[in-house]
């Protein structure tokens, strides 16, 4: 069960429209709020944002990134990624654009894709995942661990999600919109129900064997 899950859980890119009720995103949330945190500091400051907000929000974020207005509260450059890393994210978008059906080299429609996904890819959620005004690395990797319990939680409830770090690159605009003061912006996390019959959702990417990442020291 928790295998099926774990393997079973992906990064939906299509949505239907139809809200989560409210009961279920508050039975997921509180799931997730059992995520291991260093001394339980529990860092964590979550932003669910949906309906008119959401529709507010997604504009401002689209405005933003149409007027070039990025403003990422963690700085961000290719250099940290390793070849290794590079390869990985190649064969990731690979076959994410292939199942879009663009080529490789189709650099412009590969922007416009994802400057749509600014609209939370019509998901009708969207939740927003801050780590403390400090950025101090041990309670931002606590954030990490509460977001991956929040995608299994997320999922374990029948809800489908998809983790978007591209809108933390304009956290300015996203505190803005919602009246938030203080926080980093790690990145949001779109959730929904999966459009069945979208060919994007059927993308399936590998994880390199457990001896490439992992050793066991005897």
């Amino acid at each position: 069960m928790v295998g099926q899950l774990i393997r079973g859980r992906r990064a939906t890119r299509a949505f239907l429209p139809d809200p989560v009720p409210e009961d279920t995103m508050e039975a997921a949330f509180a799931l997730a709020g059992a995520a291991p945190s260093n001394s339980n500091a529990q860092p964590w400051r979550v932003e669910v944002v949906s309906g008119a907000a959401r529709d507010r929000l997604a504009e401002a974020v689209k405005t933003a990134h149409r007027t070039g207005r990025r403003t990422a509260d963690f700085p961000y450059s290719e250099a940290i990624y390793s070849t290794v890393h590079q390869r990985r994210r190649a064969a990731a978008g690979a076959a994410l654009y292939g199942a879009l059906g663009i080529d490789r080299d189709a650099h412009e429609l590969r922007a416009a894709y994802d400057a749509s996904s600014l609209g939370f890819y019509e998901a009708p959620h969207v939740a927003l995942l801050f780590a403390p005004d400090s950025g101090d690395p041990r309670l931002t990797a606590d954030v990490g661990m509460y977001a991956q319990t929040l995608l299994l939680s997320l999922a374990a409830h029948g809800v489908a999600s998809c983790p978007q770090g591209l809108l933390s690159f304009y956290a300015d605009t996203v505190r803005e919109t919602l009246g938030l003061t203080g926080g980093k912006l790690l990145f949001g996390i779109a959730f929904g129900y999966a459009d069945p019959g979208a060919a994007v959702n059927a993308v399936a990417v590998g994880r390199e064997p457990l001896g490439e990442t992992t050793r066991f020291h005897r």
